[in-house]
């Protein structure tokens, strides 16, 4: 089958790969219908992730039809269409009873391979190096999924394909950082980064009884897509003093909730991270630190560096405020999501705003990494 792969440092190639098998009892092997490019995916376009490897497949977020069904699986048959949580979960540890998915203790593909960096390994992921925990993303004709009952949900009739496939991890992501951050009615909230993820955040803050959501970026075309399909009044860092508009729209305090969803920069090798020499500065969240009310609340969302420079930790402390690292989110609300998407409430189509054939998936991972032709997400279609 072919299948978008990482062949070496800023090189993706469209590659012939065998043909995903059923290995355990609970899998679905499902052929793509769908699949979308990730935030997450930007630190592996620079080639620099220390475990991954020529030929390794990307795509965290996907959507598809189960072809194959393993003899322990319940929920699903051939036929069903089907999008697949980012996080794959094993269903039955502790963490999974909680409803915490995305820290699932068994998920992860090589527990004994990972990144010392995060301390101790989160769930399995696809489109990632396996000894990050990934498995084969769905940058492909075909996936295995694993624990299919746990991460795989049937799309509601109606729900098209371009809708559904960020049911997959944009929407729920937008929705786990509403939730960490305690959005409550009255809240000002104020959010950098108005890719997919910044947007579904502010529609989730607005469905949770924010009065006003601030979006900060400097792509007008992001901007004018957040303020018209989200709610939310947009910024521009370029021309706009952000700590003193950020202070005018919430009385003088600050806003009440900030959440930094601005993607991740390129991951260092692990020697490079522990050395301290090359850490990431974290400008947007500096910035979100020093803007939040005093007792407020920061949200960090997934896909950063394992290290970071110059954190404003007397800041955080003095103004007694609270910071929520949210990486994957976990898989129970992608039912709810897609509930949403049925009822229209949910309306995500618009962020699909290049789609391409998996054979010019170099192209379109070129247009959303550089942000150019006004690309917020590109999908694909094999």
């Amino acid at each position: 089958m072919r299948a978008l792969c990482w062949v070496a440092a800023g090189e993706l190639g469209v590659r012939e790969v065998p043909d995903p098998e059923l290995r355990n009892e609970r899998d679905v092997i499902v052929r793509v219908r769908r699949s979308a490019t990730s935030g997450g995916d930007l630190p592996l376009l620079s080639g620099r992730h220390p475990l991954l490897r020529a030929g390794d497949v990307l795509g965290a977020e996907f959507l598809g039809e189960v072809v194959e069904v393993g003899p322990g699986v319940r929920r699903h048959r051939v036929g069903d269409r089907v999008v697949v949580g980012a996080s794959v979960a094993c269903g039955g540890c502790w963490y999974c009873r909680q409803g915490r998915h995305s820290c699932c203790d068994n998920a992860h593909a090589d527990l004994a391979s990972a990144d010392p960096a995060w301390a101790r390994s989160d769930a399995g992921c696809f489109g990632r190096p396996r000894a990050a925990g990934g498995f084969a993303g769905g940058h492909a004709e075909y996936v295995r999924v694993p624990y299919a009952d746990v991460s795989a949900f049937r799309v509601p009739d109606g729900v098209d394909d371009d809708r559904a496939v960020f049911a997959a991890d944009a929407a729920p992501s937008g929705w786990l950082a509403a939730e960490v951050g305690a959005v409550r009615p009255g809240d000002v909230v104020a959010i950098w980064g108005a890719g997919a993820v910044g947007q579904l955040t502010a529609w989730a803050a607005v469905r949770r009884g924010a009065t006003r959501v601030l979006i900060v970026d400097r792509y007008e075309e992001r901007l004018r897509m957040a303020e018209r399909h989200c709610a939310a009044e947009p910024l521009d860092y370029r021309r706009d003093d952000i700590a003193a508009e950020l202070r005018d729209r919430s009385g003088g305090r600050g806003p009440d909730v900030c959440v930094v969803a601005v993607g991740a920069p390129p991951t260092r090798s692990v020697a490079d991270r522990f050395g301290g020499q090359h850490a990431d500065r974290p400008d947007a969240l500096r910035e979100a630190v020093h803007a939040c009310r005093k007792s407020g609340m920061v949200v960090v969302l997934g896909g950063t560096a394992g290290f970071v420079d110059a954190f404003p930790l007397g800041a955080l402390t003095e103004r007694r405020l609270t910071l929520h690292g949210a990486g994957r989110p976990d898989l129970r609300d992608v039912p709810m999501l897609l509930d949403r998407m049925a009822r229209d409430e949910l309306r995500t189509e618009h962020l699909a705003t290049h789609r391409l054939p998996l054979a010019r998936g170099p192209e379109g991972y070129a247009l959303f990494r550089d942000r150019a032709d006004g690309c917020v997400r590109a999908v694909f279609t094999p």
